[in-house]
């Protein structure tokens, strides 16, 4: 048997009644979902509250509205500086047009343009056409960081944490005073430093981890291997007679000299590291050859192999400013020279002094 049919007017109220319960839950929904985040300066913020007529509450605080007891903070944030590459997404865009708020939740304070070209003074930040070399100021959370520098296609530099700088510094320099006045070795006293910059969290265990570079932790093994091999396999004498042979009949003030010169070419094509490891060894030899003194042979390889001004490869900060600074390869040759020259000179003149053969 089937149910009665409803009549009209019970069919009408039913759907009043459902059509008032639907508008009330979705105005309900609505109000209690609208929240807007913001990201602006704290002026402008300001201004928004005033012209909207609304509160602002701080994203770490949602209970407690922005006033004179709970005024605006940035706690969570941080600020950290992007050099745009060749191959970022950024590059000959916009930050809008890349969406770039959207998809790493940070804020664009300031742009930095390299080489000193102008950039707009005042005006939409998110418009401006980025180049290589330019450098963005940007703030955001810990965590959106993270991601952005785990993406790889930005270079990422972190700007130091100033809350705990002064407990850092101290760090630092009981390690120099301890390891000065003889307290302990500077190996001992570095690594008890580092040590109290793991506790105190001047140095989180992700940071440690992060700044170990394998690039470098490789090139010191293999200079130190090749150092090795040349000193076991007599390649060090073999080179030590070589260039004993071809400088004969020169003063030993010249020939330390000329080693030296060796040396600062040789690094800027390798790495000191490398140039230091290969030339003590082929130092020593020679010293012996001559029947002079090692220590001023082995002074004139250590600093031959830190004159790393002339090529980008020849140090780790030379390939960082070449990046962020928009040089090119001639710049460090136009400024690398002179200032290798100038330099092996000083010491020409200086060592024989402090060190005489």
């Amino acid at each position: 048997m089937l149910p009665p049919i409803p009549d009209a007017h019970a069919i009408a109220v039913l759907c009043l009644i459902a059509g008032a319960l639907f508008l009330f839950t979705r105005e309900s929904i609505r109000l209690e979902t609208s929240c807007l985040l913001v990201r602006d300066s704290p002026e402008a913020l300001e201004e928004y509250e005033r012209l909207l007529g609304v509160k602002l509450y701080n994203v770490s605080n949602i209970e407690t509205p922005v006033n004179d007891e709970h005024p605006l903070s940035a706690e969570g944030q941080q600020l950290t500086e992007i050099v745009v590459t060749a191959h970022s997404p950024l590059c000959h865009s916009t930050v809008k047009r890349a969406r770039f708020a959207d998809r790493y939740g940070l804020v664009i304070l300031a742009i930095h343009r390299a080489r000193g070209q102008a950039t707009p003074a005042k005006g939409d930040l998110t418009e401006v056409v980025l180049q290589v070399g330019d450098v963005l100021l940007a703030q955001g959370s810990a965590e959106n960081l993270a991601d952005l520098r785990a993406n790889g296609h930005t270079l990422v530099l972190d700007l130091p944490h100033t809350a705990k700088a002064p407990l850092a510094l101290a760090i630092m320099f009981a390690v120099i005073a301890a390891a000065a006045l003889g307290i302990a070795p500077i190996v001992v006293t570095a690594l008890a430093g580092m040590g109290l910059m793991l506790i105190t969290r001047c140095l989180t265990w992700t940071d440690a981890a992060e700044a170990l570079s394998t690039q470098v932790i490789l090139i010191v093994v293999v200079s130190l291997a090749m150092g090795l091999a040349l000193i076991r396999t007599g390649g060090a004498d073999y080179l030590a007679q070589l260039y004993v042979a071809a400088s004969a009949g020169l003063p030993p003030v010249l020939i330390m000299n000329g080693l030296m010169l060796l040396m600062a070419i040789l690094t800027n094509v390798v790495s000191n590291n490398a140039a230091g490891v290969i030339g003590t060894p082929i130092a020593i030899s020679i010293a012996q050859q001559l029947g002079l003194s090692p220590e001023a042979f082995v002074l004139a390889v250590l600093f031959g192999a830190n004159m790393s001004y002339v090529t980008p490869m020849a140090y780790q900060t030379n390939l960082l400013i070449f990046s962020a600074g928009g040089y090119k390869f001639s710049d460090f040759l136009r400024v690398g020279v002179p200032l290798t020259l100038l330099m092996w000179v000083a010491f020409t003149l200086l060592l024989p002094v402090f060190f005489p053969l």
